[in-house]
C-alpha cells in the first residue's frame, strides 16, 4: 500500500484541529454560554465563527468550514454537533461535554423563563420589532459565514460549480439535502484527492 508522502500529511493537518491545546474548560464553558443565550437561531453559528475563528483564533478557517459540514450532515441539532467538535478539538472529550452542556444550559433556562411572560411580550409591539432587528441580524451573520466559506472553497472552477450546484438543488429546486449531500460528497472527496495527488 502506498504511504502518504510529507506533503499529502501537512495537507491533512491543516485540516486537523489541535487536539492539544490548552485552553481553560472554564474559558470554553462561558464562551459557548454566552454564545447559547444571547444568539438567536441562524446567527449561531456566525457567532461561533466569529468568536472561535476570528476573535480567539482557537481554529482557522479551514478547520472551521469542515466542522460546519458535519454538523449540518449528523443527526442532532447542527449547534450541539459543532459545540461537540469544537470543544473536542481544543480540549478532547472533556472539552466536548463542556462546550455542548454550555451552549445548552444558557438557552433552557432562559426559554423556561421567557415562557412564562410571553403572552404579555407578545402583545407588544416593541417586542415584535426588536424580535424583526433581532432575525435580520441572524441572517446577516448567517452571510458573513458564507461568504468566508465561499472563498476558501470556491478557489477553483470545480469548487464553484459544486457550490452552485448545492445552493440551486436544495434552495430553489427543494431537492433532499440528504440526496445531495450523498450525491456531491464523493465528486468532492474525488476532486479534492485529485489535487492532493497533482501538489504531491
Amino acid at each position: 500500500m502506498e504511504r502518504p508522502t510529507g506533503r499529502s500529511i501537512s495537507w491533512l493537518a491543516r485540516l486537523m484541529p489541535d487536539a492539544d491545546a490548552r485552553i481553560p474548560l472554564t474559558r470554553i464553558f462561558r464562551v459557548f454560554f454566552t454564545i447559547g443565550a444571547f444568539s438567536f437561531g441562524g446567527g449561531m453559528l456566525g457567532w461561533i465563527h466569529r468568536e472561535i475563528v476570528v476573535v480567539r483564533k482557537w481554529m482557522t478557517d479551514e478547520q472551521f468550514l469542515p466542522a460546519v459540514v458535519l454538523s449540518r450532515v449528523l443527526p442532532g441539532p447542527n449547534v450541539s454537533n459543532l459545540a461537540i467538535y469544537i470543544g473536542n478539538a481544543v480540549r478532547g472529550p472533556t472539552g466536548a461535554f463542556v462546550a455542548t452542556v454550555a451552549v445548552v444550559c444558557g438557552p433552557f433556562f432562559l426559554c423556561i423563563g421567557l415562557a412564562q411572560i410571553y403572552d404579555w411580550l407578545s402583545a407588544s409591539a416593541l417586542f415584535h420589532a426588536a424580535l424583526a432587528g433581532a432575525s435580520a441580524a441572524a441572517i446577516g451573520m448567517g452571510l458573513r459565514v458564507a461568504w468566508s466559506g465561499a472563498k476558501k472553497t470556491c478557489r477553483s472552477l470545480e469548487g464553484a460549480c459544486i457550490a452552485a450546484f448545492v445552493v440551486i438543488s436544495v434552495g430553489y429546486l427543494h431537492w433532499s439535502l440528504i440526496g445531495v449531500v450523498f450525491g456531491t460528497a464523493p465528486v468532492s472527496i474525488f476532486l479534492q484527492w485529485r489535487k492532493a495527488q497533482a501538489d504531491a
